[in-house]
C-alpha cells in the first residue's frame, strides 16, 4: 500500500475518533432558529468535525421530497455542479456550473478535508461556464441546451441590464454584450471591478430594482482570518458597484461568507444568506438570514450573533461595539446559499417570503441542512418557524447525499427552480 494511502486511512481514523469522542461527550442542542434563537456557548475545538456524506446523485427516476401539496420535476439534469440560476426577461434559463478547486495542502487536517470533500463531489476540476437552458413547448422541462459561455474562472452570480450580460467570476465582476435570444455571448470578458480569488470563491450577483447598481457578494479568505486582516481586505462584505461611474465601494462588511442575494418589496430592502465561523460547536453559531444596512458591519470575525465574542480572534473592542445582530437564525452549519424572493401564492400553503437552497453541513457531528425551506415574513421582517419545501436529499443514515441544494430562483412560468449541484440537476416546483 502507497504511503499516501496510508497517510489517508490514519487522518480518516483520527478524524473518526475525534468526532466520536465529540458526539459521546457533547450535549445535544435544539437547532438555533428563528429571531430570538437559543445560541449555545461556544466550544472551541482543537481539530475540528469532520463529517460529509457520500456524493451519489439520484437513481432513474428519484427525486427530492417535495412538501405537501407540491410536486417536483427535473428541469434539467446531466449538467455539470450546476450552482447559481438566472432567468433571462426572455425567459431562457442559465445555469453557472463551477467547483471548489484544490488549495493548498499543508497538514494533516487539509488533507483530511480535500479527501472528505472530494469523497462528497465539493471539490475538483470546475467546469467554468454557463449553460441555457430553454423549454419552447412549456412543458416545464428544457428541450434546447447551448453553452452560454465557457472558459470562464469559477462563474456563479450573473445579471442582465440593457444588452449588457454581467458574471461574476471569483476573481472580478464581467461585462459581455448581449443579444435577446441568443444562444451564446461571445467575445473576452471585460474585467470591471476586481476581487481576489480563493477562499469563499463564490461571487454573487444582484440587480438594483432600477438598474442602476450591482451588488455583489465576496466571502472572506479564511475562517476567522486565519492568516491576518490584511489578507482579507475587501472581503467579507457586499459591494456595490455604479453601472454609470464604473465605481465600486463596500456596501457592508463583517458577513464572513455573504452569498445569496434578494430584495425585500414591501421595505425595498436588500437581505442576504450567510455562513458563519466553524469550530466552535454544532450550532455555534448559526447562519443567518439579514437584511443588509448601508455601512453595516455584521461582526466577523472579532464576534458573532450580535456581540459575542470570538476569543480565538484579536479583538477590537470599538468594532464589537458596532457589530449589528443578524435578523434570522438558520442553524448552525447549513450552508445557506441560495435565496430568493417568493410571492404570496407562487405555491400552495406557503405566503410571502425567502426561499433558502441550504447546501448542508460539512463540520458538525449531526448533519444540517439538505433542504430547500421558506422563511415567511410579514411587512418586511421574518414571522415564523421555516418551513420545508424539498427535502430527501440525504439518506436516512446520513452517509450519502444524493444531491445538494444551492441556488433558487423563480422560473419563467411561476414555478420554483432550485439548482443541485450533487445530482446535476435543475429541480422544478409548482403546485401537486
Amino acid at each position: 500500500m502507497s504511503f499516501s494511502r496510508i497517510f489517508a486511512r490514519l487522518v480518516a481514523s483520527v478524524g473518526a475518533a475525534m468526532i466520536l469522542m465529540r458526539r459521546w461527550g457533547a450535549t445535544p442542542h435544539q437547532p438555533a432558529v428563528g429571531t430570538e434563537p437559543s445560541v449555545p456557548d461556544a466550544v472551541p475545538q482543537g481539530i475540528p468535525t469532520l463529517k460529509m456524506p457520500t456524493a451519489k446523485g439520484w437513481a432513474l427516476g428519484q427525486t427530492p421530497i417535495a412538501a405537501a401539496g407540491l410536486k417536483v420535476n427535473a428541469f434539467a439534469a446531466g449538467l455539470s455542479h450546476p450552482r447559481w440560476i438566472h432567468v433571462l426577461p426572455n425567459g431562457d434559463v442559465l445555469a453557472a456550473e463551477a467547483l471548489s478547486t484544490p488549495g493548498g495542502i499543508r497538514t494533516a487536517f487539509d488533507y483530511a478535508i480535500y479527501s472528505t470533500m472530494k469523497r462528497a463531489a465539493a471539490v475538483g476540476d470546475s467546469p467554468n461556464r454557463i449553460t441555457l437552458l430553454r423549454d419552447l413547448d412549456g412543458d416545464g422541462v428544457a428541450e434546447v441546451r447551448h453553452v452560454f459561455k465557457e472558459g470562464l474562472n469559477q462563474p456563479f452570480g450573473m445579471a442582465m441590464q440593457d444588452n449588457t450580460f454581467y458574471i461574476g467570476n471569483t476573481d472580478g465582476l464581467y461585462q459581455l454584450p448581449y443579444i435577446d435570444k441568443a444562444d451564446a455571448v461571445s467575445g473576452a470578458p471585460e474585467k470591471l471591478a476586481p476581487f481576489k480569488p480563493g477562499g469563499h470563491w463564490t461571487r454573487s450577483i444582484l440587480a438594483s430594482p432600477d438598474g442602476k447598481k450591482l451588488y455583489i457578494g465576496v466571502g472572506s479568505d479564511t475562517n476567522i482570518a486565519d492568516n491576518g486582516m490584511e489578507a482579507e481586505e475587501g472581503r467579507a462584505a457586499i459591494w456595490e458597484y455604479d453601472l454609470a461611474s464604473g465605481k465600486a465601494r463596500i456596501f457592508a462588511s463583517g458577513l464572513r461568507n455573504p452569498v445569496g442575494l434578494a430584495w425585500e418589496p414591501t421595505t425595498g430592502s436588500l437581505w442576504t444568506v450567510v455562513n458563519e465561523r466553524d469550530g466552535l460547536g454544532d450550532e455555534t453559531p448559526p447562519d443567518y438570514l439579514t437584511e443588509v444596512v448601508e455601512d453595516g458591519f455584521y461582526g466577523w470575525p472579532f464576534c458573532y450573533w450580535g456581540q459575542t465574542v470570538d476569543d480565538r480572534v484579536p479583538q477590537d473592542s470599538e468594532m464589537v461595539a458596532k457589530a449589528r445582530r443578524p435578523d434570522y437564525a438558520l442553524g448552525g452549519h447549513t450552508a445557506s446559499l441560495g435565496l430568493c424572493w417568493m410571492p404570496d401564492r407562487t405555491l400552495p400553503g406557503y405566503g410571502d417570503g425567502m426561499v433558502i437552497g441550504q447546501h448542508g453541513s460539512w463540520n458538525r457531528s449531526n448533519l444540517s441542512g439538505y433542504r430547500m425551506i421558506h422563511v415567511p415574513f410579514k411587512d418586511g421582517k421574518p414571522c415564523g418557524p421555516p418551513k420545508d419545501i424539498l427535502s430527501g436529499f440525504l439518506s436516512t443514515d446520513e452517509k450519502v447525499s444524493y444531491g445538494r441544494p444551492v441556488g433558487v430562483a423563480i422560473g419563467p412560468d411561476g414555478s420554483l427552480l432550485m439548482a443541485d449541484d450533487v445530482g446535476d440537476v435543475i429541480w422544478r416546483v409548482t403546485a401537486a
